[in-house]
């Protein structure tokens, strides 16, 4: 149970996570139809405001009391958490060397939306952490980057030529295809490694039933390119929705 509310978190982190970088980056009027990122979850939302409903200059004060309230609870390593968090979104695309343009981004979204978001909720309520949650985490943490490199790659060509060297523009589009594919292996496996070594029972299977959901995705990331992925970036999207519930559902069973 206690690994299904680091699920369920993970995804509160990944909504507001996703508003801060629209937010961040407001799209002309041409690029908003088009506009689809770890963001699928808001798309068509105008503002952030408009979807948390209060003005921004309330935002820093309930982020503030939640933070106080958590670091009552759980202590110091939940401050540090928040502000190492707060540090990498800030940094992922602002400051003078943005390291999400410099072949980084993905290393950071699998730490801070796998591990951190997992293992982090795990020690909010247990005050410690199960070698069961940080290994929980490795799938949630790779379905959220895949997220990523579906953005990457349909931006490929754009961000090569404005200078964004995304991990994607580094190693090519054949190997951030296969890329791709090794991170939706890697999410399968660990359900099944949970249960063959005993650490779960045979419910931590249930991610498996959307296994299909992730073989139509494969099929069609082989082919597809730029705009015609913005379908692929929602479907994974909605893959790790599906597969966390589920997961969340297998462990606590």
């Amino acid at each position: 149970m206690k690994t299904g509310c680091c699920l369920a978190r993970h995804a509160c982190v990944a909504v507001l996570s996703s508003l801060i970088l629209f937010g961040a980056t407001i799209p002309s009027p041409a690029q908003e139809s088009a506009l689809v990122s770890g963001a699928a979850f808001v798309q068509g939302i105008k503002s952030p405001e408009a979807f948390l409903g209060y003005p921004p200059g309330s935002r820093p004060a309930r982020y503030a009391d939640v933070v106080a309230y958590l670091t009552y609870v759980a202590g110091w390593p939940v401050l540090a958490l928040g502000l190492l968090s707060i540090a990498a979104a800030y940094l992922y695309t602002g400051g003078p060397r943005p390291y999400g343009y410099l072949g980084l981004g993905d290393l950071a979204v699998f730490l801070f939306f796998g591990i951190g978001a997992v293992a982090g909720t795990y020690y909010v309520q247990a005050l410690s952490v199960s070698r069961l949650a940080l290994i929980a985490s490795i799938p949630i943490g790779a379905l959220a980057t895949a997220i990523l490199v579906v953005n990457n790659l349909r931006d490929i060509e754009t961000d090569a030529r404005a200078g964004k060297h995304t991990l994607a523009v580094r190693i090519g589009e054949r190997a951030t295809r296969a890329y791709y594919f090794a991170l939706l292996l890697v999410a399968y496996v660990v359900p099944l490694l949970l249960w063959w070594r005993g650490l779960a029972g045979p419910h931590a299977l249930l991610p498996w039933l959307s296994l299909p959901l992730a073989l139509r995705l494969a099929s069609r990331l082989r082919h597809e390119r730029g705009l015609a992925l913005n379908g692929c970036l929602v479907r994974t999207a909605r893959l790790e929705v599906v597969f966390g519930l589920l997961f969340a559902l297998g462990l606590a069973w």
